[in-house]
């Protein structure tokens, strides 16, 4: 397919490392970027998990990265699956495009994937939330597809005109806090600390020892427990940072850290990626205090939804969050799966 656009494929990591500068540019504008579409959150767990081989599709119009469509090639499976980097830890997975090349962009890169040098029977992707660009692909040469839901993503909008996260909160929730708040102040003052550059490292410390501790009181290992995993967020969250994306929050009750919240904020949305609490303050329920408090510094600084993205735990709703469902979307090679088998 003959299109105005250079088209270039990557298979080596560092000159996947080297595009980070025109990354972050194309990241800033794209329509339907999320945090999660960052050099800083990709790269990072590429180092951290390396399951595979690297086939990263890059276009560009003169100098300017117009489209990065950032896959690899899972490793030593009987079915080769092309999948995005980033998969698992990646709530909302997605291909970056700007916004003014993105018909062409997006018509040429299904060609580009059927052809790309680095072979596969199957492209999936997992969590394509409803404005994914990905949801606009046509379906490559030589492919059927799957499509489906996949994970609830419950959101909670903050209406047009409220400036007060109290006049958002459901009546139940906010006596909910208040009782949280003083049994908390019996045990000290309290109060909520916002993360800079310089101690973003050690709060996130403190939120990977408070969220093992408290799963260990449960007799399960949490998400972090995985020391990859933990070594991906100490990687990613200095650039997150840096770039004004992470927010990080410690609640402290006489001094002490009882709890910290790990989220982030683009444009007029908020997500709230993980909290972390001491389980020896269940009762006094830091977690909800934290939360509040986020969704309220989240609204005073412009956000018009907050995310809680996936999973239907009920305290999600108890904030007035409704369900937004991503989308699973496959392509599969024909008659692949007879072969492997």
């Amino acid at each position: 397919m003959n299109t105005g656009l250079a088209w270039e494929e990557i298979y080596d990591p560092a000159a996947l490392s080297e595009l980070e500068p025109e990354w972050w540019a194309l990241w800033r504008r794209s329509r339907s970027a999320t945090p999660f579409q960052t050099p800083g959150w990709l790269l990072p767990w590429w180092r951290a998990f390396e399951p595979g081989e690297i086939l990263v599709l890059a276009a560009w119009q003169g100098s300017s990265l117009v489209l990065l469509a950032p896959f690899y090639v899972e490793r030593a499976a009987p079915v080769r699956r092309l999948l995005p980097i980033g998969i698992s830890l990646t709530d909302y997975e997605d291909i970056l495009v700007d916004a003014g090349h993105a018909d062409e962009a997006c018509a040429a890169l299904p060609h580009r994937m059927a052809e790309s040098r680095l072979e596969w029977d199957a492209c999936e992707f997992t969590e394509l939330a409803p404005d994914a660009q990905a949801l606009e692909l046509g379906i490559p040469a030589g492919c059927e597809e799957a499509i489906g839901y996949s994970s609830a993503c419950p959101v909670l909008r903050f209406p047009e005109g409220v400036d007060s996260f109290a006049r958002v909160v459901p009546g139940r929730k906010r006596r909910a806090v208040r009782t949280a708040r003083n049994r908390a102040a019996r045990r000290g003052s309290i109060e909520v600390v916002t993360a800079d550059e310089d101690s973003a490292p050690a709060m996130l410390e403190s939120l990977i020892r408070l969220h093992g501790a408290r799963w260990k009181s449960r007799g399960e290992s949490g998400v972090v427990a995985d020391p990859r995993v933990r070594q991906f967020h100490r990687d990613a969250v200095p650039q997150l940072m840096s770039a004004g994306i992470v927010r990080l929050l410690e609640l402290r009750a006489a001094g002490n850290c009882i709890a910290v919240y790990y989220g982030f904020q683009h444009r007029d949305r908020a997500y709230g990626y993980i909290t972390g609490f001491d389980p020896s303050y269940e009762f006094e329920s830091p977690g909800v205090i934290l939360l509040h408090h986020a969704m309220g510094q989240a609204l005073e600084e412009g956000a018009r939804e907050f995310h809680f993205l996936r999973g239907q735990e009920s305290y999600k709703y108890e904030w007035g969050a409704v369900d937004r469902w991503n989308r699973r979307r496959v392509f599969r090679r024909v008659n692949a799966y007879a072969r492997a088998s």
